[in-house]
């Protein structure tokens, strides 16, 4: 006899989402001495919180983690609240239902499959954005419209999709004459897309973008990213 880590076998690319969560998920939740293939139905939030953060890190092959304020979109999302504060998920549990099984509000995925769809995308397309902390990601349209309207033209931010998995949207101000603002967020950006064109060039193409939130000018946020041969071309 030998330990091992848990091993799912599947007979489809289709099932390999769902097999990736029940590895997780025992990997990350059983217990050494446990009855064979028994694990915890629900499990602290917090604990759950520690396990998104190793996965993303490890992953995406970066140093930097999840926030506080990632874990309380991500807490929002899993548990379909947006009334309770970051303290009151502390003390909550989730189960393996709303986990992966249970499909979000509107959409037609689970959490995990869209948590799933950003690990993949960003660890493509995203690592050296993320790591240099130009994407906000986790956060919602909604806070997103909060932060944005009171702030100059052209100011903008990078979120993860809320309706698509593995997709990257960026969100910017137009302020009109009259002082009125609108928060319009962009068609998100797939995989696909971006290894067409990267996210730097995209952001550097388009003119109504002018600052990163709060308000570092973009060619100073993003000047790293730019694609060389496209900078000499101008």
């Amino acid at each position: 006899q030998v330990l091992s880590l848990p091993i799912v076998v599947i007979v489809h690319g289709n099932q390999d989402n769902n097999a990736k969560a029940t590895v997780l998920w025992d990997n990350a939740f059983s217990e050494i001495d446990r009855v064979p293939f028994v694990v915890a139905e629900r499990v602290p939030w917090e604990k759950m919180c520690d396990t998104l953060n190793l996965k993303f890190m490890a992953e995406v092959q970066t140093t930097k983690g999840l926030l506080k304020e990632h874990y309380f979109f991500l807490a929002q999302k899993i548990f379909n609240d947006h009334s309770a504060s970051l303290e009151d998920f502390q003390s909550r549990s989730v189960s393996w239902a709303q986990f992966n099984k249970e499909i979000l509000p509107g959409r037609g995925f689970t959490f995990w499959q869209w948590f799933d769809g950003v690990l993949d995308l960003t660890k493509r397309c995203l690592k050296s954005y993320w790591s240099d902390r130009l994407i906000v990601g986790f956060i919602s349209k909604q806070y997103v419209c909060k932060l944005l309207s009171t702030e100059p033209d052209g100011t903008f931010l990078l979120r993860f999709s809320d309706s698509e998995i593995g997709g990257v949207t960026i969100a910017h101000v137009i302020r009109g004459k009259d002082g009125s603002s609108q928060v319009e967020n962009i068609q998100p950006f797939s995989a696909k897309d971006l290894s067409i064109r990267s996210l730097g060039d995209r952001i550097r193409d388009l003119g109504q973008l002018r600052n990163l939130y709060p308000n570092t000018p973009k060619d100073q946020a993003f000047g790293s990213h730019y694609n060389s041969e496209w900078v000499g071309a101008e």
